[in-house]
């Protein structure tokens, strides 16, 4: 209790610090908790943080959002981390000890030879013996670590700068465009893996590239590449591509040249110099250009090889036998699966034939390419069997490797007439039925003669033998187009074919070895042959790992209508057009011609071959009235005459005479394939041909689809099916 006399200190808040003292109890303004109300002032402010102390929110700052952007970078690098982990644990898990990896042996070299033993092609690492590093041209390995892998000699088999650059470019381009892969991960790819396009796949390529780093130095590593990679056109390693580009080994290849193999290696098909010579020039320019960049060549060398394009020697592996090897590539897979041994194939192809063939072509071409205006031509020869003897692909494979034999489909013209008209056979109709061969007009559409010529009232082998446009369209109208494209789907044309009246004319567009094949039904007697080039496959040491065996081919076309078309089509080759054909044996056959020339063909045979002949342009470009009766009936004759030389005669299958009656029996064998049934024909009992015989085509027309009279024009029957029908295929 206070004393009294003694006054009361009363604490203050306001008094001014100067002048306190130590005993004084005021409290100054920077010791309140809650701080003073301002006039005026709202309400009281938050309480401020204490000093030295970040206050919850002060993180909200660049610092802090950069800050926790780190941590949660951070935390997902580790759970990316542990994720990558697994996967490469999962597949590598999969994949053989580490132990018992090795490096595989060279691929597998496929010999190809003729069907008298001798060589046809080589096809493997055979093209070219194995090259050092230290032997072959050091422009080389400079090229291709300059375009492929810049940093080869500082990666530890995985680049993952490289792979960031690559990345980066393909983000600024919108599309991929460069690849990540080391030379190093190609390697383990081309010599491990196959190339299909997984996460698995990838995975282990990687952890090869690393085991190749191990075990192999970075010289070693680039050697195998070097001499195992594929360089395009059947050319695997260095070695092989030099000597197939250029005709010179790989120690002596220029830098230009360097440049050009070391281009192929993003796409060595499409890239080729043998397929497409101004792609393959411009990528080597690239090539060059990321040479210099990375300081190998200087300008000097860079304008040197820059004026002057590697160019490659045509006279190496020359030979339009090499069309055949390159077709027997695409289906030995198919035959024998993956090749894993060295192998010798037994082709079916008679390189005596094929090498006359390809001269006759050749000839052709030379003497008439820039009066006719003609650049390129084919042909294919197959035996009964359908066995392939002779395939000419272009007029020079060392030129251009494209194969215009069994790759390129053109319009056949006329040559696709038989079909029409055996069609009409099978039907009921005869070689001396009649028809008015004058203008006709179908909807839009008005089918003209060659050189509008017209013939008036003709028999259809007459028809057929002048290759009569209007009396085919007229056909095709009768039979229906449906009945049409059956009947060559039946022989054997595989192509899409579009059902409808210009058909007649041929304006679907079908390859020389199909169109060839399709014919050979009337050779053998009416069977379909089974189309091949091998006859068999065994290793070195005379394991037989294929043989054809052939099979029953199947009836196609019967007896009676093979006799029949045979008789029109001799006449193709002893009257009409292809008249420049004939030679000793019974021979039958039909030219076509395409619009404005831009194709002639002329397919034709014996009981012995059956032969098709292509010329015209790559780019379509119209040859000068060139026609199926003159340069391919001149190469069929000269081919023909020759692989007949010294054997015995024989007449073509089937037998039908004008005049004899006309009939037509029922089908001798049961028919197989698309063949169900053939409808019983009505026998044609007018004596002889001519007017007789047209009317009895018109009275069996009730019975029959219509047929419509000599003088087109004229008022006809009605029938179910309309020209609208026919036009749209209905």
């Amino acid at each position: 209790m206070a004393k009294k006399g003694d006054r009361r200190i009363e604490p203050t808040f306001d008094r001014p610090a100067k002048g306190r003292s130590s005993r004084d109890l005021s409290v100054s303004e920077e010791d309140r908790v809650v701080p003073a109300r301002r006039a005026g002032a709202g309400p009281a402010r938050k309480a401020a943080a204490p000093r030295g102390r970040k206050s919850k929110t002060g993180g909200s700052g660049l610092f802090g959002i950069l800050g926790r952007v780190a941590y949660w970078g951070f935390v997902l690098a580790i759970w990316c981390g542990i994720a990558l982990t697994g996967v490469v644990l999962y597949y590598g898990a999969k994949m053989p000890a580490a132990t018992t990896w090795s490096i595989p042996d060279r691929s597998p070299n496929i010999k190809i030879v003729s069907v008298d033993g001798r060589l046809l092609a080589n096809r493997g690492m055979t093209g070219g013996e194995a090259v050092g590093l230290h032997e072959m041209s050091p422009y080389i390995p400079q090229a291709v670590m300059a375009i492929e892998d810049r940093r080869f000699y500082a990666h530890f088999g995985i680049d993952p700068v490289g792979l960031a650059r690559a990345m980066a470019t393909n983000l600024m381009h919108g599309r991929f465009s460069q690849g990540g892969s080391t030379l190093t991960q190609q390697l383990a790819k081309n010599l491990f893996l196959k190339p299909d396009r997984t996460l698995e796949r990838k995975v282990q390529e990687v952890l090869l590239a690393l085991w190749l780093e191990q075990k192999h130095t970075k010289d070693q590593i680039l050697e195998m590449y070097l001499n195992r990679v594929y360089f395009g056109s059947g050319a695997y390693g260095v070695e092989a591509a030099s000597r197939r580009y250029f005709g010179k080994s790989a120690r002596d290849v220029t830098l230009a040249e360097a440049a050009l193999l070391a281009g192929l290696l993003k796409a060595p098909s499409r890239l080729s110099p043998a397929r497409d010579p101004k792609a393959a020039e411009e990528r080597a320019q690239l090539v060059l250009a990321a040479m210099r960049e990375e300081k190998m060549i200087g300008d000097k060398e860079l304008t040197v090889a820059m004026s002057a394009p590697a160019t490659r020697a045509a006279a190496y592996w020359t030979g339009s036998e090499n069309y055949v090897a390159d077709r027997i590539l695409e289906d030995l897979p198919g035959l024998i699966g993956e090749v894993r041994s060295d192998i010798i194939v037994d082709a079916t192809v008679d390189l005596t034939l094929q090498e006359l063939a390809e001269k006759s072509i050749r000839r052709l071409v030379d003497e008439n390419g820039k009066t006719l205006n003609v650049s390129q031509g084919a042909l294919v020869s197959i035996d009964n069997s359908g066995a392939v003897r002779a395939m000419v692909g272009g007029y020079d494979y060392a030129n251009s490797q494209f194969d215009r034999a069994s790759e390129a489909r053109r319009q056949p013209g006329s040559a696709f007439k038989p079909f029409v008209f055996m069609a009409a056979l099978e039907q009921g109709r005869t070689p001396d039925s009649v028809r008015n061969d004058a203008p006709i007009k179908i909807g839009k559409w008005t089918p003209e003669n060659y050189n509008g010529k017209y013939y008036g009232k003709v028999t259809l082998a007459t028809a057929l033998a002048k290759s009569l446009n209007s009396v085919a369209a007229q056909l095709a109208m009768e039979v229906g187009p449906e009945a049409v494209v059956e009947a060559a789907h039946r022989m054997g044309i595989e192509s899409e074919l579009q059902a409808n009246s210009s058909i007649a004319l041929g304006t679907s567009e079908v390859t020389p070895l199909e169109l060839t094949a399709a014919y050979v039904p009337f050779a053998n007697g009416g069977y379909r042959p089974d189309v091949h080039f091998v006859q068999r496959v065994t290793t070195t040491d005379g394991e037989v790992l294929y043989e054809f065996t052939g099979g029953n081919n199947p009836r196609v076309v019967r007896s009676d209508v093979v006799g029949m078309m045979n008789s029109m089509m001799t006449g193709t080759v002893e009257t009409g057009t292809a008249k420049k054909a004939a030679f000793a044996w019974p021979a039958a056959g039909k030219t076509g011609t395409s619009q404005k020339s831009r194709d002639a063909w002329f397919i034709g045979y014996t009981a012995n071959l059956t032969t098709g002949v292509w010329f015209g342009n790559d780019d379509g470009a119209p040859m000068k009235k060139v026609t199926g009766g003159a340069l391919p009936a001149q190469a069929w004759h000269e081919f023909m005459v020759a692989a007949h030389e010294g054997v015995p005669i024989a007449a073509l299958p089937g037998t039908w005479r004008s005049g004899d009656g006309g009939g037509v029996s029922r089908p001798d064998a049961p028919l197989v394939d698309n063949i169900d049934s053939f409808p019983e024909a009505p026998a044609e009992q007018a004596q002889g041909s001519g007017n007789g015989q047209q009317m009895q085509d018109e009275a069996t027309s009730s019975i029959r689809r219509m047929v419509p009279p000599g003088d087109v024009g004229q008022p006809t029957q009605r029938r179910s099916t309309s020209i609208l029908d026919i036009l749209t295929g209905g």
